[in-house]
This record gives C-alpha cells, sequence and structure tokens, in this order.
C-alpha cells in the first residue's frame, strides 16, 4: 500500500514545538480537518471565549413540497443576540406562503431567481424579480411573499432579532385557519362556503406554478408603489477595491428602506484577509458564501480565540471586539458581515496607528521605523502584500 499523501493524513493535537499528544480515541477526523486552529490552537490564543461558529449544516432541516428551510438563531448559537439567520431554497414555482413577521427581514439571493410581492400600510405594492447578488429588505410587519422562478432559488434571510425563529411567524394560512369562517364571511362578504377547503393549519412552504412575466403578474395600487424599493442590486454596486480584494457596503445610505439592518459582501482572494479591526457599533453576524477562512477574535484582559469557516458557516464577533478573517484555501473566500443598525461602520488598526504620533506608538508597542513608515493614513477593508499572504 503507498503511503497516504499529506493531505490524507490524520491531523493530530500537537504543535511543532511539541505540546499536546496523539488523538488515538473516539474522533471525528473529518471535523478536526475542517477546524485546524479548533484542534492546534495558535499560541496567542487564550482564555474563555463562547462558540462564535455554527454550521447551517447542523442545524435542522424544514422539508416541504416546494422548498426547504433550517436557521440559526439564539438556541444554535447562543452568543448571538443581536441577529438570526434562515437558509431557505424554492423549487421552480415553489412559494414561501403570504406572510409577516414583528422583526425586519433583510436576504440576499445565492442562487437562481425569485419574485417578491408586498403592500404597505398605506396600500402601495411592489412586485420585483430578485436575482442571484440582489438583497431585499420588509420592514417588521409589512406583509410579503416570495416565490421560485424558471430555475428555482436558495437564499439567506436575516432578522434583526437572535430570538427569531421563521416556524413561528405570522402566516396567512394560519391566521385563516385560527377565524371562525363565519367571521371570514362577514369580513370578505362572501358565502361560508367560499372557505370550505381553506388548509387547517400554517401552509408555509408549497408547490406552485412557476409565474409568468412580472407583467402579467402586476397588480395595479389605486395608492401607488411604495416610495423606497424593497430591493437592492448589491453585485450591480461598484466595489471598493483594494490589494487582495473588494468590499460592498450596503445600508440606509444606499438602500434607504434598509434602517435595521447594515452589512458588507466581502471578497478575499487566496493570501489576502480582511484587516485587523473592530466595529464600534453593534455585534458582527457573519454568512461565508465559499472558500474557507480562519477569524481571532479578541475580547481583552488577555482572551483571544480562532475559528476556522467553511462556506455556509455562521460567524459571530461581539461587539467592539478586535478581529480579522484570513483566506485559508486555494479559492476565493466571499462572506457577509451584517449588524443591526442602520449604518455600517468599523475601525481600522491600522489607520488608527498610522494616525497617532509615532513615537507614542513606538514606545506603546517598543516597535521601530520598519513598522511605522508603513501604516497607512487611508483605509484598506482587505490586505494583501507580496511574501506576507498566508500559505496554506
Amino acid at each position: 500500500m503507498n503511503p497516504p499523501d499529506k493531505g490524507n493524513q490524520i491531523p493530530q493535537p500537537m504543535r511543532s514545538d511539541g505540546a499536546g499528544w496523539v488523538d488515538l480515541g473516539p474522533r471525528n477526523v473529518m471535523r478536526d480537518r475542517q477546524n485546524p486552529n479548533m484542534l492546534v490552537p495558535p499560541v496567542t490564543d487564550a482564555g474563555l471565549l463562547p462558540n462564535l461558529k455554527f454550521s447551517f449544516s447542523d442545524a435542522f432541516m424544514t422539508l416541504n413540497h416546494g422548498g426547504w428551510s433550517r436557521e440559526v438563531t439564539i438556541r444554535e448559537m447562543p452568543i448571538a443576540t443581536t441577529l438570526a439567520g434562515v437558509n431557505m431554497s424554492l423549487t421552480p414555482g415553489g412559494v414561501r406562503e403570504l406572510h409577516w413577521h414583528q422583526q425586519a427581514e433583510w436576504a440576499y439571493m445565492l442562487l437562481g431567481r425569485a419574485r417578491i410581492a408586498s403592500v404597505d400600510q398605506r396600500g402601495r405594492n411592489f412586485i420585483a424579480d430578485i436575482g442571484k447578488g440582489d438583497l431585499w429588505y420588509f420592514p417588521p410587519g409589512i406583509p410579503h411573499s416570495i416565490q421560485g422562478l424558471e430555475e428555482g432559488c436558495e437564499f439567506l434571510l436575516v432578522f434583526d432579532d437572535g430570538h427569531f425563529s421563521d416556524l413561528n411567524t405570522l402566516s396567512i394560512s394560519d391566521w385563516f385557519a385560527h377565524t371562525p369562517t363565519d367571521v371570514l364571511s362577514a369580513n370578505f362578504g362572501v358565502p361560508e362556503s367560499a372557505f370550505a377547503d381553506i388548509p387547517d393549519k400554517q401552509v408555509y412552504i408549497y408547490q406552485s406554478e412557476v409565474p409568468g412575466s412580472i407583467e402579467a403578474d402586476e397588480v395595479k395600487s389605486p395608492y401607488g408603489t411604495v416610495p423606497l424599493p424593497f430591493s437592492h442590486r448589491l453585485l450591480a454596486q461598484r466595489p471598493l477595491i483594494t490589494p487582495g480584494g473588494s468590499v460592498r457596503i450596503v445600508d440606509s445610505r444606499n438602500f434607504p428602506i434598509s434602517k435595521t439592518i447594515a452589512a458588507a459582501l466581502v471578497e478575499l482572494r487566496p493570501g489576502a484577509m480582511r484587516e485587523l479591526h473592530w466595529h464600534p457599533n453593534n455585534d458582527e453576524w457573519q454568512y461565508y458564501i465559499s472558500g474557507q477562512a480562519r477569524m481571532t477574535v479578541f475580547i481583552g484582559n488577555g482572551n483571544a480565540r480562532t475559528f476556522d469557516y467553511q462556506a455556509g458557516d455562521v460567524g459571530y464577533v461581539p461587539f467592539a471586539t478586535g478581529h480579522y478573517i484570513q483566506n485559508t484555501g486555494t479559492e476565493t473566500v466571499w462572506f457577509l458581515e451584517m449588524f443591526k443598525s442602520d449604518r455600517f461602520v468599523d475601525v481600522s488598526l491600522n489607520q488608527w496607528m498610522a494616525l497617532t504620533p509615532h513615537e507614542l506608538v513606538a514606545s506603546n508597542l517598543c516597535v521601530g521605523p520598519e513598522l511605522l513608515d508603513a501604516l497607512r493614513k487611508d483605509k484598506w477593508p482587505v490586505v494583501k502584500y507580496p511574501g506576507y499572504g498566508y500559505v496554506p
């Protein structure tokens, strides 16, 4: 038998300096390969931090005719108090039924296309087709629906409350099922027989026909359309490009309806990293779209811990704590960082040091001109320097 190549060797909890020992007991080797910085933490990790990672692959899957959904909330990730996420897929013609939430809904289309429809409190409606890389946002209490188009779709939903569950929302079928038919008859001015076949419980997701053109679906409201569109084409937005990648920031400044959730779509090419920084406005909720990365979160008082992330994982960073995200693979990392806020804001460690008297920085850190002369006064959210990138 040929010896296994390096990629197939079983990883062991041992550092190069000899710390640790082999693990010969029961173990999940696949998990250990996915989490090398958990198995062998950097020597700089220390202290007790809560878990800052949860994979949608570990979430309960709800299957329906017409699609599926799974969610990561405070129940799966107790540290995540500000935001909750739902990963959902709809078949061609599959419908997330007419419903509304007590929380705001922000969404990013991962694959395919869908048609969204909504009406605001003044009777103004909105109907739009959403494609890959597009967003939508529905304020709390605004009713809406989602339907997969010809190729079906998969998307990420984010809600501005960590306790949220998509399985506990206000749905039209559920309301009808729990309202006496004589009341429905009086409300709509039709015989009770018109409600003979209504569902007896919440439908949630169901299979229907693929809708026709958006023009055929158009319903004109006497009150017009919503003044602030509920959708935004994020990939059509010009990115901030730096060596190593790009960033697209979306918040209430360029997507005015999005009052409670701000976000950035970040691209990290191989060897690049999201620079050392922190956010002074709120916790950060992350979703990894592609590639593999690691993140160390520093919370002060000597406490820091490193986590590994792959596509489909959720990461979390507590308010105002220092961190970076580094591409540790051979393909480009794309991820979303999201905040319960109307604005995206961050503080760059590099820029802070560059705009502080250099003598003070030098005496504080015991560093010299080699570092001080390299500091940048302009902010690069993504960095990559020749000869200094991560090598897998």
